[in-house]
């Protein structure tokens, strides 16, 4: 099923409740000029790294660049991977600000980017549910640049799943019970040429 095939003109979400979850999609959040400045920003104040993961006792690279900023001392696990925050930047804030402003009594405290340097880098099938995040985690993605397909299926009813297409400028809120029962993905496509950086602000709970 593709979801939001027309740009609205108002600067609102689309609620789309789904069964254990709920999506919230606004695709116009920045206007293109917003965008692009962003993009150039972070594509060159970024501290970006090249991780690597572990699979059958072989070492791969992650099939994108990625990054880690948040207050001091709010680590992250995922794959394999720990991620310790480096110093938020100006335009990090700014952007975790304005996203705060839609969702009321939200304070992240971290924000994982991850850079797509062509239709080749990718994301395979997962949740965010890792223990830091707690029960029910909001996570809140913005994407720059390039647009690219993002794909969510049930676990227990993959007959249940939708295709985005995240243009530059849009941001998509996970929340409710999403993370426990659905997974999404950024496939390989291989006829984008262009980078896209996308930005998921998380909260992570410190006491777990």
């Amino acid at each position: 099923m593709d979801l939001f095939s027309t740009e609205g003109q108002e600067k609102t979400f689309e609620a789309i409740s789904l069964q254990d979850g709920e999506i919230l999609f606004m695709r116009n959040f920045f206007t293109s000029s917003e965008a692009k400045n962003y993009f150039e920003l972070l594509q060159n104040n970024i501290n970006w790294k090249q991780e690597e993961v572990k699979f059958y006792g072989k070492t791969f690279p992650v099939p994108r660049k990625t990054a880690w900023y948040g207050y001091e001392g709010f680590n992250y696990s995922y794959s394999g991977i720990t991620c310790f925050p480096e110093i938020w930047t100006n335009e990090l804030l700014e952007i975790k600000n304005e996203i705060e402003k839609f969702i009321p009594n939200e304070d992240f405290t971290s924000v994982l980017l991850n850079l797509y340097n062509n239709g080749n880098d990718k994301m395979g099938w997962h949740a965010d549910d890792e223990k830091e995040l707690g029960i029910n985690p909001t996570i809140a993605s913005v994407s720059l640049g390039e647009t690219r397909r993002f794909d969510i299926k049930h676990k227990q009813n993959p007959e249940l799943h939708y295709k985005f297409e995240l243009t530059s400028g849009s941001l998509l809120i996970m929340r409710g019970a999403l993370q426990h029962h659905w997974v999404h993905q950024i496939p390989a496509q291989k006829r984008v040429k262009e980078q896209r950086i996308n930005l998921t602000f998380r909260t992570i709970k410190k006491n777990l």
